[in-house]
């Protein structure tokens, strides 16, 4: 993953579940798969595939990502002081197990949520909290991307715990980035998924459901 944070500057979504307390970030329907932009990163040799799918608790997607790297980004204002707390519904099918992903070499994930935070007047100087689905490291890890210290890698899941079954998270995004930025967030400007697989040749299988920002 090579600089991703400047890749996500797409027209601007702001979707509300319809309660103050829940913001949906994602519907996973086809419409929204066809209007989302696809970015590719540089360097690698294919896109991820992405498609969507459903089952009891609604919709999903599915990532492909065979030697590839690519992401899907929305631009959308999320109020951290009304709702910091991030959710994700995600699954792993195919992990990478066996590479440092805390190096440029290694630095794929099967999983990944980008919260992204404008601070100037360039994309390459966001600042971004990336929520990984880990297949190497334990939950609680991170560490700064190895290509940009303004994107931190925190492990929330990891296959080494839960492999090919959903599994649900949260943070607080807010004392996130108080922590691994030192910065007072009051509002994200942006969110974006990936499943990555250039950097180890591997390939990964992901799915994502459910993403949405709550009060509590």
């Amino acid at each position: 993953m090579k600089l991703i944070l400047k890749t996500f500057i797409i027209t601007l979504f702001v979707v509300g579940s319809g309660h103050t307390n829940e913001i949906k970030v994602f519907d996973f329907t086809e419409k929204e798969l066809s209007q989302l932009d696809v970015r590719k990163v540089r360097g690698a040799q294919n896109n991820t595939i992405y498609s969507i799918g459903s089952n009891e608790n609604g919709n999903f997607l599915k990532a492909v990502a065979d030697n590839a790297a690519s992401g899907l980004g929305k631009e959308i204002k999320i109020d951290l002081n009304k709702t910091p707390y991030i959710n994700i519904t995600w699954k792993i099918e195919k992990d990478l197990s066996g590479i440092k992903e805390n190096t440029k070499k290694g630095h794929d994930f099967a999983a990944r949520v980008f919260a992204i935070k404008k601070t100037g007047a360039t994309p390459l100087s966001n600042r971004a909290i990336n929520y990984v689905f880990s297949s190497n490291s334990e939950i609680g890890f991170y560490s700064s991307s190895p290509y940009t210290k303004k994107s931190i890698d925190n492990v929330l899941a990891s296959t080494k715990k839960n492999i090919n079954e959903w599994v649900t998270v949260k943070a607080n995004v807010k004392d996130d980035f108080k922590k691994f930025h030192g910065l007072d967030v009051n509002e994200l400007d942006g969110l974006a998924i990936m499943s990555d697989t250039d950097n180890s040749k591997m390939k990964a299988v992901a799915y994502f459901q459910n993403i949405y920002f709550s009060a509590n």
